[in-house]
């Protein structure tokens, strides 16, 4: 290992299999006997310097957990990964697998137990030059390690020069599928490095685009455009790893303007079943399921080109494939999301639950194949689910909290998730995988004494009312000491997407718990648009983001203002991205807040549509700008700029293309030219989220310092480092 580079050099320990019962009964079967109030230690610094678990992953002979772990980097100028290893039967302690200073992520086992991750952390050392010197340097994107089951040092296996964005593995065969960017026409990774590093030399970074869209999120798309690659990977460490398949060497940008490449492989590792869009109609973004080859490349489309299909599963038969389909909207009718079955040799396709009034995501297959596994928001949790494939029959696993990362034990005994609620940061946790609101499992992970302690702010739901009856749910979350004698001053949280929800669960980008350590009660209201509340509540705001979500909102700020606990006096809100656009539109309809705090915001639609990464996906909620522009004009929060008197704190980066920093500019003007009190905090290097510890803490301070002195009356002091 090269001097000061410290890689993987962990050992497996033994484990045993367990019944079902005995498995769960080896954690804690409550969490709250985990729960101490943090009181006054959870602040600022606590929170920022929490872990954070994501990508939880079992192994294939059930004894192993592997869980991704982010916490600051030692500058706290970056968050770093690195993958620890977690007992089920909770009989050993966590243990850290990887140590670069890079980080890892994306982890994936192989049959055997080995397992495969991404890392930037330098590769082989390459001859001794002149003066008997190594010279390692980390890579500039991750590539492809694999960590031997016994434990060991990990080796590389694939370096795309360009790295790789997202991995997985068959669950009987030593193949891995991945996500790499790739210079169109190289017909090997060496050819891709080939042109690279003559584009290096020549000291060009130009771009030519011949198609829209040009940019993604916080990147633009190009030079290279993303491919589907597939290997197998040796038994024998010694023998060479060969080149990659290259699946879609005609990628043409049709993985680049997906959110996220879903694909997974056949057991046997045959196959690649991966999401792939069209790009004929802007205004239709169609994506299907297409199953490629591993041996040949030859490549079937398994779906009609009638809908948007995603985070396909192979069954552990290789039969079927179960995914989400969401058909498309028009301005009038709200895209609908359903849990699909496909065959994988005839195309055929149903819908897995029709019965359900959900909005899935996530499905997993069960060991035995009788069933599937997902993820819906419900009456404000992020709920797992089990629907028997046979009968269509939807069982909800959890009653209470967030899962997430579901990973079914491979006897069926089980399945682990990460779940937590508004107070516990995400745990590893055991479910029983057929009862109904079962019981919850905590298991020892690298993140439980922080995630016992919890967090001081206690959380109740609230309902309100909306004109037509609707009842509107939200949560509040009540700091300690609030009292009818003592009323707490109200922030509202609106939240993004808009298709989402706030659900019982830990936020890692707007927490209210920061804000409940301040003194602050925080309310976050689900208004029409929200997931969790059936298809009609996702119709009522479709296309109508300025009446119902609206509101909605107020009504279930009403319903939180009526509590003894709350200060109606003393009220602000704060809105990112959709919650964004609603911060803007409060501002210029009502005054009752003392100030607004609006984040990544839309301001003026029909200009946004033609600056953001997808303007063509608004169309189906908005219509056609070029012969209707109705809705955008009439729906534009800057149409009441004259009438905004309530002080604003506009937040926003450079690298957002979802929401172009040409909306913040334009905002920022437009309150200056009519005279609001107003500041703006820009982020050069942040996109659509503040992701760096450091920026995450400027964030927070400002926030609460505007908070402070327009809520509290205490006399603003700009955050030190700004």
């Amino acid at each position: 290992t090269p001097a000061g580079v410290r890689h993987a050099d962990a050992r497996a320990g033994p484990g045993g299999s367990r019944t079902r019962a005995a498995r769960l009964a080896g954690a804690c079967s409550d969490p709250a006997c985990h729960h101490r109030a943090m009181h006054a230690t959870f602040d600022l610094d606590r929170f920022l310097s929490l872990h954070r678990l994501s990508e939880l992953r079992c192994s294939p002979d059930g004894r192993r957990l592997v869980v991704s772990v982010a916490e600051p980097s030692a500058d706290w100028t970056r968050m770093r990964t690195a993958l620890w290893e977690v007992d089920p039967a909770a009989a050993r302690p966590p243990h850290r697998l990887t140590w670069s200073e890079e980080g890892e992520s994306h982890p994936a086992f192989l049959p055997d137990g080995s397992l495969v991750f991404a890392s930037r952390r330098p590769g082989p050392a390459a001859a001794p030059g002149r003066e008997g010197r190594v010279t390692v340097e980390p890579h500039e994107h991750e590539v492809l390690w694999l960590l031997p089951a016994e434990g060991g040092e990990a080796r590389q296996l694939v370096a795309p020069e360009g790295g790789i964005e997202a991995l997985t593995t068959a669950r009987r065969a030593r193949t891995v599928a991945m996500v790499a960017p790739v210079h169109p026409g190289s017909p090997t990774l060496e050819a891709d490095a080939v042109r690279d590093r003559a584009r290096r030399d020549a000291g060009v970074s130009a771009i030519l685009f011949e198609r829209y869209p040009i940019r993604h999120w916080d990147h633009y798309l190009g030079p290279r455009e993303r491919h589907l690659l597939a290997v197998s990977v040796p038994d024998d460490e010694t023998a060479p790893v060969p080149e990659p398949r290259d699946l879609l060497p005609d990628a043409d940008g049709r993985l680049d303007v997906l959110e996220h490449v879903g694909f997974d492989v056949t057991p046997d590792g045959r196959t690649v079943v991966a999401t792939v869009a069209s790009l004929a109609d802007l205004t239709k973004p169609i994506v299907d399921l297409v199953a490629f080859d591993v041996a040949d490349g030859s490549r079937r489309t398994l779906t009609p080109g009638d809908a948007r299909y995603e985070d396909p599963a192979c069954s552990p038969d290789g039969r079927f494939v179960a995914a989400v389909r969401e058909t498309l909207g028009d301005p009038d009718h709200a895209s609908e999301r359903r849990l699909w079955l496909v065959d994988l040799e005839t195309g055929e396709g149903r819908d897995l639950a029709p019965g359900a009034d959900l909005w899935p995501g996530s499905p997993t297959w069960s060991p035995d194949g009788t069933a599937v596994f997902f993820l819906s928001d419900l009456d404000g949790t992020g709920a797992a689910f089990r629907v028997d494939v046979a009968s269509g029959v939807v069982t909800r696993l959890l009653a209470s909290g967030t899962v997430g990362d579901l990973s079914p034990a491979p006897d069926g005994s089980a399945v682990y998730a990460l779940r937590s609620t508004l107070r516990v940061a995400p745990q590893v946790v055991g479910l029983d995988p057929v009862a109904a609101d079962g019981s919850v499992a905590v298991i020892p992970s690298p993140a439980e004494d922080e995630a016992s302690t919890g967090a001081p702010g206690t959380v109740t739901r609230v309902t309100g009312r909306a004109a037509d009856g609707t009842a509107i749910g939200a949560w509040l979350v009540l700091p300690e000491g609030a009292s009818a004698e003592h009323p707490a001053p109200l922030v509202v949280f609106v939240h993004g997407g808009p298709l989402g929800s706030w659900t019982d669960g830990w936020h890692w980008r707007w927490n209210p718990q920061v804000l409940a350590a301040r003194g602050y009660a925080v309310v976050l209201p689900d208004p029409a648009f929200s997931t969790g509340y059936g298809q009609a509540m996702v119709q009522r705001g479709w296309g109508h983001w300025h009446e119902a979500p609206f509101t909605d909102m107020l009504a279930a700020v009403d319903a939180a203002m009526a509590r003894p606990e709350i200060d109606r006096d003393r009220t602000a809100l704060m809105g990112g991205s959709f919650g964004g656009y609603m911060a803007n539109w409060v501002a210029g309809h009502t005054d009752r807040f003392r100030c607004i705090v609006t984040h990544a915001s839309l301001w003026e639609l029909r200009g946004f549509h033609g600056t953001t990464d997808d303007g063509h996906a608004w169309e189906l909620e908005f219509g056609d700008p070029y012969r209707d522009p109705s809705r955008y004009l009439e729906q534009s929060p800057a149409n009441a700029v004259a009438s905004i008197r309530t002080p604003m704190l506009v937040i926003h980066g450079e690298r957002d293309h979802r929401v172009p920093i040409s909306e913040a500019l334009r905002l920022w003007t437009d309150l200056n030219r009519m005279g609001v009190e107003s500041k703006f905090l820009y982020f050069p290097d942040e996109n659509h989220w503040v992701l760096k510890p450091q920026n995450a803490r400027i964030w927070y301070q400002t926030v609460l310092a505007f908070l402070d002195h327009h809520v509290l009356g205490v006399p603003w002091e700009r955050p030190a480092l700004l």
